[in-house]
């Protein structure tokens, strides 16, 4: 792992948007828990985004509060598709140019998909590095993105 640059893609993207956002430094973390407390926020606001594949070479980010995780029957329902799958890592990297971990919208040309627990709240994303993550607010992101908000999430 390579130390962080002195701005990560996502500060940099977030900067190109026009996005008040702040960045979070810390060290290494291994579980959304410990990302929270690095991050000095409830667990919640540790947004993950998690690349999911519709179709061959079609892919879009789903994001979910860091206490709960994909609900596939909804998200296929929101999205008219019976079947989506989450990629391996060396996909996801090749899609997003993101290590896991890292993977934020920011600087990404792809669809969004948000849960709708997020509205409204000051989150924090990954930043395209480890140990740096984007704090700002979820309103932002969503409209930014023009993502499509709904209950895509279980606890």
């Amino acid at each position: 792992m390579t130390d962080a640059p002195d701005q990560s893609p996502g500060s940099r993207a977030a900067d190109q948007r026009s996005l008040d956002h702040r960045e979070i430094r810390y060290g290494t973390v291994s579980s959304v828990e410990e990302a929270a407390i690095a991050r000095g926020v409830s667990v919640a606001a540790v947004v993950k985004s998690l690349l999911v594949r519709r179709g061959e070479d079609d892919h879009l980010l789903v994001l979910v509060p860091g206490d709960r995780s994909i609900s596939w029957p909804k998200l296929r329902a929101v999205l008219g598709f019976s079947r989506l799958s989450m990629p391996d890592a060396t996909t996801a990297f090749e899609v997003t140019g993101y290590e896991r971990g890292t993977i934020t919208p920011l600087g990404l040309n792809l669809p969004v998909v948000a849960d709708e627990r997020m509205r409204g709240e000051a989150i924090t994303l990954g930043s395209g590095v480890h140990g740096v993550a984007i704090g700002l607010d979820a309103d932002d992101i969503i409209t930014s993105y023009s993502a499509i908000v709904a209950d895509v999430s279980d606890s």
